[in-house]
């Protein structure tokens, strides 16, 4: 029979895996408690890290229906569950690695689909949630602009023609 508080960390840990929209899973080894702080504040209100251990993950996560991440828990881990935007969590783990080389990015999950390393990195690549808007709603207020001018297009020519009738008549009297 399972240990209460092993059991209670597996529920936590599933929890976390079914409600973040994705996770990210580091090793953390040769790290202070100070960069590990550091990397929290980084990280901010968008995502909670934590060291888990790695059996009690992987039955989290299988509870979780997410299946395939038995290779990616070795050694020691600890997993970024994202509740924010997913780029910008990835970001900044991304930049924390290259400032800190010992922290190392071993993949995660997204969608219920496991990511390698490299997936993770493509994520961190891509714009935040904000500038993807934006740049949607430019591009859907040009397309807007130019259906306005199509559909004024005929009534500004039958106005300008209309008003040529007008100055050849009176040019004619």
């Amino acid at each position: 029979m399972a240990r209460p508080d092993k059991a209670a960390a597996v529920d936590e840990l599933k929890d976390a895996f079914s409600t973040s929209a994705a996770a990210v899973l580091t090793e953390y080894r040769g790290l202070r408690v100070k960069d590990l702080k550091a990397l929290r504040r980084s990280l901010g209100e968008s995502a909670t890290y934590a060291v888990a251990k790695n059996t009690l993950t992987t039955i989290a996560a299988r509870e979780a229906g997410i299946e395939g991440l038995d290779e990616k828990l070795t050694g020691p881990t600890a997993i970024a569950f994202i509740h924010g935007d997913v780029a910008t969590v990835a970001k900044g783990l991304r930049d924390f690695a290259k400032a800190n080389p010992l922290l190392v990015i071993k993949g995660g999950v997204m969608d219920g689909r496991v990511l390698d390393a490299d997936s993770v990195k493509k994520l961190a690549d891509l714009e935040s949630r904000e500038v993807l808007l934006a740049k949607l709603a430019g591009a859907m207020n040009g397309n807007l602009a130019k259906a306005v001018g199509l559909f004024a297009a005929p009534l500004s020519q039958m106005a300008r023609a209309a008003a040529a009738l007008v100055d050849q008549k009176q040019s004619n009297e």
